[in-house]
């Protein structure tokens, strides 16, 4: 008789043993994956390398970006230019900042847990700036007089408080290179929507938005970020995963 009991509460203990199992399984392929929502900041490297190769140009631009759903992100940039244009008949110097806002939207699908894009998206952009004409030249043809008379302008006249607003279609690509660390690349389409101008005179080039052609409100221009990534919250996601339990009786 003992013999039989004692074999009854082994099979009682293996039974609760995998049923304890199976229940840890179950609990531990239902835990709750960690989606990663981070605030990108970085700096727009083409500025500086620009200005290596172009006496006339300063620049610097701080660009971030900041994850709000899936496929949803808020952005902006936030910058400065100062750019000297001499042409023929025409110096003139622009100086000012500059700020854009608006969102992208990724369209690459990332394994969990990653964060590159393939994006697309709109600004709005806003600028305040001044610009001061260093010098212009009117050519006067005379038939009668071989030759052209030169007027020339007194240098340093200056324009201030202009301002200029445009939207952004945003088009790029984000890739991590390095724990936290993304490179970037996007290309800009402007269009101009309205501008403070000086009197008698044109706004030619508006920092953020670039060259003004005449008679052309569009625009178009590029950046090359690299920025690391803050993680700031995480939000859990249950990841479905079916499994089935096999459970044999022997009869």
């Amino acid at each position: 008789m003992l013999k039989y009991i004692t074999s009854i509460l082994a099979i009682l203990v293996c039974s609760v043993s995998f049923a304890q199992d199976a229940e840890t399984t179950v609990a531990n392929d239902t835990l709750p994956k960690l989606e990663t929502f981070p605030l990108r900041i970085g700096i727009d490297i083409s500025k500086p390398i620009r200005m290596l190769l172009e006496d006339d140009y300063q620049g610097f631009e701080i660009a971030a970006d900041f994850r709000l759903t899936k496929k949803f992100y808020i952005a902006a940039e936030l910058g400065n230019e100062k750019k000297t244009v001499d042409e023929e008949q025409l110096n003139f110097t622009t100086e000012g900042s500059f700020v854009k806002l608006g969102f992208d939207f990724n369209a690459y699908e990332n394994w969990f847990g990653m964060e590159n894009s393939i994006i697309v998206g709109m600004r709005y952009g806003y600028s305040t700036h001044k610009q001061t004409l260093n010098s212009y030249r009117t050519y006067q043809t005379n038939q009668h007089v071989e030759g052209e008379s030169l007027l020339t302008q007194t240098p340093g006249t200056e324009f201030s408080s202009l301002n200029g607003h445009w939207v952004e279609v945003v088009a790029g690509i984000k890739v991590e290179v390095l724990n936290n660390i993304y490179m970037g690349f996007s290309v800009r389409l402007n269009r101009l929507i309205n501008t403070k101008e000086p009197e008698n005179f044109q706004n030619l080039f508006i920092p953020g938005f670039n060259k003004v052609t005449t008679d052309n409100n569009v625009g178009a221009g590029f950046n090359y970020t690299i920025s690391y990534s803050i993680p700031i919250y995480k939000k859990a996601k249950k990841k479905k995963v079916e499994k089935e339990i096999e459970e044999e009786t022997e009869e």
